[in-house]
């Protein structure tokens, strides 16, 4: 093989560069990583001033970044990390913890793109250590898509890989609704925290007169903080959603993390149902089961936004809302994280419109009456 296929085949590849203090984790997730035919560990570092050091000369697609080290943790790192490797997408990983919730969060408001658990290695068993292998392959090679060079069939590891829309793709967009939203739905996954913060910013103040329902691919823990923070950025009541509470006009409905999230109709009421019926495309909570409800629930007076994440859940419930006529809007490539939930959805022909992350909110607002 010639020098130029040589440089080819390694540009096709994921480069990833791991910062973990234990060596023997860095080595197993190493030997996983090495394992994918489109992934490539570049190097690994032992704490964040190491990683520091590095990764202005390697530039790595994606950082595994663990949040607690030595010398210098991956929060004090993070920013610095950007500054010097702007296009990188960092992955972190930590133990589920509330405080490791709490570091994690602000970390993606920082920048980071997603977020992975760490089982105890030491305590928990091997179908957590499983469970943790295909969701970093997973995320791995859905930051970053590459063609995985096995017939686009699913690997031992777990990897997978699909074609997205491309860039120039021509999507057909439907009309908006000219019904005034009776509820807002939304849906997002990774780099959504950031996305969904910027929106609710927007959007404080203007919620007072519809229901407003969030799902966020995140795990428990997560999910309750996240719910705290953008009832409060939004001025709403509510947060974390609750089995069977009514839903009501002026309050802020977030998916629990392991929950899926749907609107049932109990003796004229409308109610929030938590299940943990199987994953949906990967996911549980999932946005197709609360978008698919709301659809049968509100039809052409529903208003949803689905926001930056990989994968495609959202797609499937955006069509059923735009079947009922309902409004959809989706985020755009350029302001995406990963532009596969929107893409899948823009792809479907479920939008209204695509629209950068920075418009969305006051989109939505002139959608429900109260935008200038």
């Amino acid at each position: 093989m010639g020098l130029a296929n040589l440089q080819k085949q390694s540009d096709d590849k994921i480069k990833v560069m791991l910062v973990e203090d234990s060596a023997v984790v860095r080595g197993m997730v190493r030997k996983w990583l090495q394992a994918v035919p489109n992934v490539e560990v570049v190097d690994s570092a032992d704490n964040g001033q190491i990683a520091i050091n590095k990764v202005g000369d390697l530039q790595p697609d994606i950082i595994i970044l663990d949040i607690e080290m030595p010398v210098m943790d991956g929060i004090t790192a993070l920013p610095i990390i950007l500054q010097k490797c702007p296009k990188v997408k960092v992955l972190l990983a930590s133990t589920l913890s509330k405080k490791n919730a709490e570091v994690t969060l602000k970390a993606m408001s920082l920048g980071a793109s997603d977020y992975i658990a760490k089982p105890s290695f030491n305590r928990d068993g091997n179908d957590a250590r499983l469970e943790f292998q295909k969701e970093l392959i997973r995320k791995v090679t859905g930051l970053v898509p590459r063609p995985i060079a096995t017939n686009n069939k699913q690997s031992s590891q777990g990897a997978s890989w699909a074609p997205m829309p491309q860039a120039n793709a021509v999507f057909s967009f439907r009309r908006k609704s000219i019904i005034m939203p009776k509820i807002l739905a939304i849906g997002s996954s990774t780099g959504g925290p950031a996305a969904l913060t910027k929106v609710f910013m927007e959007l404080k103040g203007k919620l007072d007169n519809i229901p407003v329902l969030v799902t966020q691919h995140m795990p428990p823990t997560f999910t309750t903080l996240l719910g705290e923070k953008l009832s409060k950025i939004a001025g709403l009541k509510g947060g974390e959603a609750k089995d069977n509470e009514p839903v009501v006009a002026g309050r802020l409905y977030l998916a629990p993390g392991d929950y899926h999230m749907r609107i049932v109709d109990v003796d004229n009421q409308k109610l929030i149902k938590l299940d943990q019926k199987p994953p949906i495309n990967h996911c549980r909570p999932a946005v197709d089961p609360m978008l698919e409800s709301v659809a049968e629930h509100y039809g052409n007076s529903a208003l949803v936004s689905v926001l930056t994440g990989m994968g495609s859940d959202g797609a499937n419930g955006a069509v059923a809302i735009a079947h009922t006529g309902g409004t959809v809007f989706a985020q755009d490539e350029a302001s995406s994280v990963v532009w596969g939930m929107p893409g899948a959805t823009a792809a479907a022909g479920a939008c209204v419109a695509l629209i950068g992350i920075d418009e969305m909110g006051e989109r939505l607002a002139r959608m429900i009456g109260k935008g200038a």
